[in-house]
């Protein structure tokens, strides 16, 4: 069962999350919090499996309490809520951790959808929509390349390049003929070896140091063997 903790300041969207969520069969609403103070509060109390934070909240908005829950529980899973995807709190919310976003008037499958990838660790983004967030991140940093991580193993090096693609753990799994469990077993391991919150972190790693390319392909590296990178993600793009 799938733990989630709902943080909206309107009542009405809260309620209609919960019935959304709790009818799927393997997720339970365990808290509901009316603002980012007790979001906070209550995501300390019942460690959630993800967390649906609302950006725009009254007291303690949504992006800094996101912040606050991820500096006391880096692995916690946030997905944030936004009225607009362009929203400049969106990309502030992902650089601090959070795994995705998704837009309030989106079909109500996608939230369904969202909370079992945020609970595997699963990229929630469509290719076009992370290159465009990866595109921001770098604007905002300085881009120059740096070197290959040290301390990866080839697979890890080969992972990290198509999480960098967007590609999903069961493409990553079909692209390199193994199975999906370890695919995630490398994929968390990668990501605990750099310091990683989220595969967004990951993609921009990847881009940055030429594991990926401008049209964010896999490129061959001297250390890994060349990939034969497929096509692929999450359906559908959210609106921009």
């Amino acid at each position: 069962m799938i733990r989630v903790l709902v943080a909206d300041d309107q009542a009405l969207v809260r309620a209609g999350v919960r019935m959304l969520l709790q009818v799927t069969g393997d997720m339970e609403v365990v808290a509901e919090a009316v603002d980012g103070a007790e979001a906070v509060r209550l995501a300390d109390l019942h460690l959630p499996d993800v967390i649906l934070m609302d950006l725009r909240m009254p007291r303690v908005d949504g992006l800094e309490a996101s912040r606050r829950i991820l500096v006391a529980r880096p692995a916690a899973r946030i997905v944030v809520l936004t009225t607009f995807a362009e929203d400049s709190n969106v990309y502030a919310a992902l650089r601090a951790g959070a795994v995705g976003f998704l837009v309030k008037d989106d079909e109500p499958e996608r939230m369904v959808d969202a909370v079992r990838r945020a609970a595997t660790g699963e990229q929630l983004l469509a290719p076009s929509v992370l290159r465009r967030v990866v595109a921001r991140f770098l604007a905002a940093e300085e881009a120059a390349s740096v070197p290959v991580p040290a301390g990866l193993t080839d697979r890890e090096l080969e992972v990290l390049a198509l999480v960098g693609t967007g590609l999903s753990n069961a493409e990553i799994a079909e692209e390199l003929r193994v199975g999906v469990t370890t695919v995630k077993s490398h994929v968390a391991a990668a990501m605990d070896k750099l310091g990683l919150r989220n595969r967004i972190q990951a993609a921009v790693v990847a881009y940055r140091t030429g594991l990926v390319d401008a049209a964010f392909r896999p490129v061959h590296h001297p250390l890994r063997q060349p990939l034969r990178h497929s096509r692929g993600g999450p359906p559908g793009d959210p609106p921009s």
